[in-house]
């Protein structure tokens, strides 16, 4: 009797507490609550409340989960017990929502890019270094420093103690240590209640809008692969030096710190394969990476090399760290896009080479640069391989094959460049490798190129000054980089020089050779009784035709160009150590001769001195003020 009465006991005290609970529910009835602001559970800084709350949900679910005799009076309750866990499940709901929005912690964009940028993963950061974002610019930062409270201003709302660092990976806590708790909590009742898919989309939607917010502020933009390739290309540089910025901070500190807050709710409770996480940052990241898959994909064009090389280093940088944030089996899908994008990059990258080669040779002449000086295709292209060699550990990589001779030129190749088709002298050498002899062979179609350009020129002397200033310009650059230099070989330097050189050399004999054969002996002495064993008038006519010459070649040549000073200034100097001795020479033997006769000043133009001044005008492209430099008599 005794025993029995004890049961009943227990049984109206598990009654009570259960009706005590389904009382504390109802209180906070979300549905019924009447307009103004609500007030929240877990806002109270009495944290009893909530506690209670929790443990009246545990009540009710343990009065429904357990087996109810017949007969017994819970089983009357079971439905207002469903029925409370219903407005149960609502308010926490609400709950989980509200501490969501309210406790996350604001994040400073700055701050972040300061982060990230000491966000090099640990195996290349001091190779690698940090893109520039000045155009035509791949100096990189080369700093591979570790985080520090040094490293980000103390104005910042990111404080040490919430970075947790594993490699390049960078994990901030996006909510403070308690409202993670009261999440956790939340989220374990509604999972067991069987609310999981409810708790998972509240949370999704919530960090979603966190996501959006920081998209804005880093200028990742929602745009279709078609408004991307439509976009000119100075828009779309800019966008790229920004994407890369913004995609270091997505996958190694944003998407990274979203992956460790949801481990920290969810983990252990029953959600299958990392689904709060893959739902909240799914969206975004094939939002970020199809920004690059737009250009991977877009059309190729030499200019775009340089940014593609940046985006494809970019993301194989990053691609290990893509690997250990989507690591689950609903986000390996980004992991593989990311790698199918680097794959089309480098893709990408081989065929604007080649491209450029075929741009090079096809480049058509059309009319002459004036004055002979360098040739814009010359400048463009040796800047162009100078920025290639800068990139050499990326395109060492990537470039694996040399250019082959089936693939080199065809027929209809020099037809395109407006020459006959001929066997171009190609250096290879045995250890050369493949980038190197791409920029080798670019240098060749190069000059094939210029000699067609240099048959537009009428003047015979000014093709050679032409073909001296551009080789001179390519042999130059070549110089001035240790990275070329080297890939082009001393042999192939050496050849250029020499080519060079003898077109300085042609240069001067199309000038100087007749302009020399003014001043000649022959012709000039006569032999007779009443001769003086000088004929004046052969002699009259060799110093008018010495002044004619130099006269034309003075007013034509000043105009034309030769940029490189110390250049201009070996050339004159070498056509002086020709033309003054023999000029110095002739006036010597024959000068007596004139200035007996009538109007001396007619044929002795000009004095040493004269002709000297003269040639420093030479090569300056500008019109000479032709000043009267005749000897006084």
């Amino acid at each position: 009797m005794e025993g029995s009465v004890g049961s009943a006991s227990s049984a109206d005290l598990a009654e009570a507490d259960l009706e005590a609970a389904e009382k504390l529910i109802l209180r906070w009835d979300s549905t019924a609550s009447s307009g103004g602001e609500e007030r929240m559970l877990f806002d109270t800084g009495e944290r009893s409340e909530a506690e209670r709350y929790l443990r009246a949900v545990d009540e009710i679910r343990r009065s429904i989960k357990e087996p109810v005799a017949a007969g017994s009076p819970r089983r009357s309750s079971s439905s207002s017990s469903e029925n409370a866990i219903q407005i149960a499940m609502a308010r926490l709901e609400d709950e989980f929502r509200n501490l969501l929005l309210s406790r996350a912690t604001e994040i400073e964009v700055e701050a972040l890019v300061d982060l990230s940028s000491l966000s090099m993963s640990s195996a290349s950061a001091e190779e690698m270094g940090d893109l520039s974002d000045v155009e035509g610019s791949v100096n990189a930062s080369r700093e591979g420093e570790s985080f520090s409270s040094d490293s980000v201003g103390g104005s910042s709302s990111i404080r040490r103690s919430s970075i947790r660092s594993t490699k390049s990976i960078r994990e901030m806590d996006l909510l403070p240590a308690d409202a993670v708790e009261d999440l956790r909590s939340i989220a374990e009742r509604m999972i067991d209640a069987g609310y999981g898919r409810e708790c998972v989309q509240v949370y999704a939607g919530s960090r979603k809008a966190a996501i959006d917010v920081c998209f804005r502020h880093l200028g990742v933009e929602k745009l279709s692969i078609g408004e991307v390739q439509r976009l000119e290309w100075d828009a779309l540089e800019a966008k790229i030096r920004r994407w890369i910025r913004a995609a270091r901070i997505c996958v190694r500190i944003v998407f990274a710190s979203e992956r460790r807050l949801c481990e920290r709710i969810f983990d252990g409770l029953g959600i299958a394969d990392d689904a709060p996480f893959t739902e909240t940052v799914k969206g975004a990241a094939i939002q970020l990476f199809g920004f690059a898959e737009a250009i991977s994909i877009g059309r190729r064009s030499p200019e775009k090399l340089f940014k593609i090389i940046d985006l494809h280093d970019t993301i194989s940088d990053l691609l290990p760290d893509v690997g250990v944030v989507f690591q689950s089996k609903s986000a390996e899908s980004i992991y593989t896009q990311a790698a199918e994008i680097l794959s089309r990059l480098a893709e990408a990258i081989r065929g604007i080479l080649s491209e450029f080669e075929n741009a090079v040779l096809r480049d058509p002449p059309k009319t002459p640069v004036p004055g002979g000086t360098i040739h814009p295709l010359t400048r463009y292209v040796m800047n162009y391989i100078n920025l290639i060699s800068d990139y050499k550990p990326t395109l060492m990589e990537l470039i694996v094959t040399k250019p082959s001779a089936s693939t080199r030129l065809s027929g209809d190749d020099f037809a395109a460049a407006g020459a006959a088709p001929l066997e171009l002298d190609f250096p290879e050498s045995e250890n050369q490798t493949p980038l190197a002899a791409h920029l080798s062979w670019i240098i060749v179609v190069l000059q094939h190129n210029l000699e067609n350009k240099a048959a537009l020129y009428r003047d015979n002397a000014l093709l050679h000054l032409f073909l001296m200033n551009n080789i001179h310009y390519i042999v130059h650059k070549v110089k001035g980089s240790s990275e070329l230099r080297e890939m082009i070989g001393d042999d192939y330097l050496r050849k250029l020089t020499g080519m060079f050189r003898l077109s300085a050399t042609n240069y001067q004999r199309a000038t100087w050779v007749k302009i020399l054969h003014c001043l000649r002996d022959e012709g000039i002495h006569v032999s007779g009784s009443f001769s003086s064993g000088v004929s004046k008038s052969t002699l009259r006519d060799r110093f008018k035709a010495f002044n004619a010459s130099f006269d034309e070649a003075h007013k034509t040549q000043a105009n034309w160009f030769v940029p490189d000073t110390q250049l201009r200034e070996e050339l004159r100097i070498s056509i002086s150590e020709k033309l003054l001795p023999a000029y110095r020479a002739f006036l010597g033997r024959f000068r007596q001769h004139i200035e007996s006769g009538r109007h001396p000043e007619l044929y002795i133009k000009y004095s040493v001195e004269d002709l000297e001044m003269a040639l420093s005008d030479f090569f300056e492209g500008t019109n000479p003020f032709l000043h009267n430099r005749r000897r006084s008599h």
